[in-house]
């Protein structure tokens, strides 16, 4: 009789198992390694769609990787869906059409030949956003190139150069596009995606300020990145003022568990995410409020002027809008997450905070300053070359500021430190100041000698006229 060999049993058993770890751990291996990303074109698409993505595969990888990345690429909308245009098109791209006369590619030949447009404009868009491009031309976003040269005193006066504008003031708010006498984009305009670019076939702005491309993606538009692209820095702090918030808090620590991708006009509060983004409050979906590419919305004050208005009383750009039916809908954003004693009570605090800052700081100064002018003690016909010009603009445009933001994104440090502290100092400044120059009837100091001074101080023709 033959015993029973736990060891002769045990023995398959444990090679087995160690065969089956090594598997696994190979199949492990194997799954991370690096895989080149394949986009297969399977449904219809003409040609010369074809060579647009085949040939930009070729020469702007990452351009192509962007695209094929996107929910553009999943609808199967290629580059000339965007890109294509008319021969006759003001904006119709020269340089392109030597891509058809290549020896180099197989995709640079004549029976690719397409007209394209190297600038996808809000026009472009409109063909299958138009709800959106209707409400983001009604908005300050897309009107901002006018607005500042109606009230900036750097482009009127040409107190700075051409180009430095044109590398940081219209970086954001946008240039007026032109063609040099060759067909390419003049450097002076581009590249440029400001929110109020004034474009070749007359739209306004780009979508690609916020949807940057190719990839166009819904869940950078709503990260408050995407604003803080331009709305930071001294003058308008909202991405550093968002940030000490609670809200931003919040965003810091959980924002990794948002669903960022939900649909548009389906993101929802308390489900797919915790605290709000500058999107949220500004321009998405919330409640009974409908999404809207209308930033001038839901906004009750005009915190970024010099004396603080209501949106329908700023001159530069009167909004279409009722500032308390705004109101309503910001508020009803809020009561998604908080409870009406605590908005409305929030709404009183901002209100006390424009009325102390419009009656303590800026009309004083104001009439201050209009009573230096209208003595000869200060120079009119430039701004900026005397110190107390300086001193006044900076008290609204830079503390000022900051101080009505941080108010109205809950921001304590931004709104005392940052603000309303700063503008007691620069108040007391330019109070002292002045006083000086009443007494002895002196006039101001004149900067002789300002920097860079010189830009072309006339008015976009397409926006205010010949005349202009």
């Amino acid at each position: 009789m033959r015993l029973f060999s736990p060891r002769k049993v045990l023995l398959p058993v444990l090679i087995l198992g160690c065969l089956g770890l090594v598997i696994g751990s190979l199949s492990a291996w194997a799954a991370n390694l690096p895989k080149e990303k394949e986009f297969r074109i399977e449904r219809s698409m003409s040609k010369q769609a074809k060579a647009c993505i085949m040939c930009h595969k070729e020469e702007h990888p990452g351009l192509f990787a962007d695209w094929a990345n996107s929910r553009h690429a999943w609808a199967n909308i290629g580059c000339l869906d965007c890109h294509q245009a008319e021969e006759h098109d003001p904006d119709v791209s020269k340089r392109h059409f030597e891509q058809y006369r290549r020896d180099d590619s197989k995709w640079g030949t004549p029976e690719y030949k397409v007209p394209v447009a190297t600038v996808v404009t809000p026009k472009d868009c409109s063909r299958c956003h138009p709800d959106e491009v209707t409400q983001y031309e009604k908005s300050k976003h897309a009107n901002t190139l006018e607005i500042i040269w109606k009230i900036d005193p750097w482009l009127n006066d040409g107190m700075n150069s051409d180009w430095e504008r044109a590398s940081g003031c219209y970086y954001c708010h946008g240039t007026v596009l032109e063609q040099d006498e060759n067909g390419d984009l003049d450097p002076m305009t581009w590249p440029n995606v400001g929110v109020g670019r004034v474009n070749m076939d007359g739209s306004l702005g780009s979508c690609s300020s916020c949807h940057t491309r190719h990839r166009f993606s819904v869940m950078e538009a709503r990260k408050p990145e995407a604003c803080g692209q331009c709305h930071l820095g001294p003058d308008h702090p909202q991405i550093e003022i968002y940030m000490e918030s609670k809200h931003g808090d919040i965003y810091t620590a959980f924002g990794d568990e948002y669903n960022w991708n939900a649909a548009p006009g389906t993101w929802t509060p308390g489900v797919d995410y915790r605290g709000p983004t500058c999107a949220s409050c500004h321009m998405s979906g919330s409640g009974g409020v409908m999404t809207s590419h209308d930033v001038t919305e839901r906004l009750s004050w005009e915190i970024q002027a010099p004396l603080t208005v209501r949106p329908s009383d700023f001159k530069a750009f009167p909004a279409e809008t009722n500032w308390k039916e705004e109101r309503a809908k910001m508020q009803k954003v809020c009561t998604q997450c908080h409870g009406r004693t605590w908005v409305e009570d929030h709404y009183v605090k901002l209100d006390k905070s424009v009325e102390e800052y419009n009656e303590v700081y800026f009309k004083p100064a104001k009439a201050m300053l209009d009573k230096l002018y209208e003595q000869g003690l200060l120079d009119k016909s430039k701004f900026f070359d005397e110190k107390l010009e300086v001193e006044y603009y900076e008290l609204w445009h830079h503390e000022g500021r900051r101080a009505r933001m941080g108010t109205a994104m809950m921001a304590p440090d931004y709104s005392w430190w940052h603000g309303f502290y700063e503008c007691k100092k620069r108040f007391n400044e330019f109070m002292a100041e002045a006083e000086h120059l009443l007494e002895t009837g002196e006039p101001a100091h004149i900067y002789e000698n300002f920097p860079n001074a010189g830009g072309d101080v006339t008015r976009p023709a397409i926006l205010f006229g010949s005349k202009e």
